[in-house]
Order: C-alpha cells, then structure tokens, then sequence
C-alpha cells in the first residue's frame, strides 16, 4: 500500500523509527534560523498521518495558510522520493490523511496552554481518539519558559499524547560540556528524544542527540527536501 511505502521511504523511519517517536515524553529538532527544523518536524508529523493518527500543529511563526502549504510541499517531497506513483492515487491519499491534520496560528502574546488542554480535552469528552501527536513550533528556548514546558509536560502525560519542538538555536553559539546546545541543555532532563540539524557542505547533518541507543548517529539529508541523501 502506499502509505506503508511513503513512511518506509520517510527519512523518520531510518533516523529514529516511525514506532519510537511517539513513545516520548518530549522530543525536540535543533538547529539555527533557516536549516529545516520545520521541515523535518513535518516529516515527523506525516508518519502519523499515514497511520491514520491525528495531529496537531501548532506554530508561533506562520498563519494557517503557511502551516498547510508547508504540508503539501512535505507530503509531494515523500511521494517523489519513491519514484513514480499515479498523481491521482497520491491526491486521494493526502485528501484523506490530511482531514486527521488540525494547524492552530498564535503569536507570542496569544499562545495559551489552557487552550490547547481545553482542546485536547474536547477529544475525550466526544470519546474520540487523542491526537498521537502535538508539533509545537515557535517558543524562544532562549527565554525562561518553565511555566509553559511543565504545563505542556502535564499535558502530555494526562493525554499520552507526544509533543516535539523545533528548538532554535544560534550559529556562533559554543556547545554545553556534554555536547548539547545550551537551549536544551538547561531542560535536557525533560527531553528523551533530541536531533540536532547542522549544514555540512551541501548537505544537511541530522545527527541524533538523545534517544537512547541510537544517540550519536548522524545521517546526511537534501536541503532541498529533507529525504535522506543518495
């Protein structure tokens, strides 16, 4: 079927395992402005979707508009990476996986955790499926936001439902003792999975920081798609 071929192809499947990512108390994509946090995150988001998961996505930096193209764009770069699928086939697959996607817009000023528990809760009480999946893509790590994560951690362990982060971190920025960027190595305690994006050459190095046994392992992506590198 196509959707076990497009998350065997997901460059997720190969880094760290369509079967572990959701099995997280938090999980967080690293790197300085402009590298693909993002993009990888929705590559992340997609292995969901193609399991028939709900997801949400919620961003601090892009409308609605931008949180949904950047979708279409992350799903056509999946589906090209497999080689030649009826146009029509991959239409119908993404008209039906993309309705279990829900984007949520704020900014600075209107983020709101109470909302999202209230969201979050609207599920139960209609006694439908959790999302599997919360993206949360915008907070400044470089901030004290302890208030926000140990609400967000509440959050995940009341609704077993994973939350990832894009982590944003600075390009002349040294590393903590352990190797870890300092924007998670003051909350690393809170993290079981990390990924750390880096360019290298013409290349993007996606190099694991924490997630138990496969910490340390470092894989090569396209810049221009996030697939794994040939």
């Amino acid at each position: 079927m196509l959707k076990q071929d497009l998350n065997f192809r997901s460059p997720i499947e190969k880094i760290m395992g369509i079967d572990n990512i959701t099995n997280s108390k938090f999980g967080a994509v690293l790197s300085r402005a402009g590298v693909g946090k993002t993009r990888f995150l929705v590559q992340i988001a997609l292995t969901q979707l193609l399991k028939d998961q709900k997801i949400v996505h919620v961003s601090l930096d892009d409308s609605i508009g931008k949180i949904n193209l950047r979708y279409n764009e992350g799903y056509t770069n999946l589906v090209d990476s497999i080689g030649y699928v009826d146009p029509q086939k991959a239409v119908r697959l993404w008209d039906d996986i993309s309705l279990n996607k829900v984007g949520i817009s704020y900014n600075d000023v209107t983020f709101d955790t109470e909302k999202l528990k209230d969201y979050l809760k609207s599920f139960k009480k209609a006694d439908l499926p959790m999302p599997a999946m919360m993206i949360i893509d915008g907070l400044n790590f470089d901030e004290d936001i302890t208030d926000i994560l140990e609400k967000l951690q509440a959050l995940n362990q009341k609704f077993s439902t994973s939350i990832w982060f894009a982590m944003k971190t600075h390009r002349d920025e040294a590393m903590a003792k352990d190797g870890y960027p300092v924007q998670l190595e003051t909350r690393k305690d809170l993290f079981d999975k990390a990924l750390f994006l880096q360019p290298v050459d013409n290349q993007i190095q996606a190099v694991v920081l924490k997630d138990g046994n496969r910490t340390d392992q470092s894989f090569l992506l396209d810049p221009a798609t996030m697939m794994l590198a040939e």
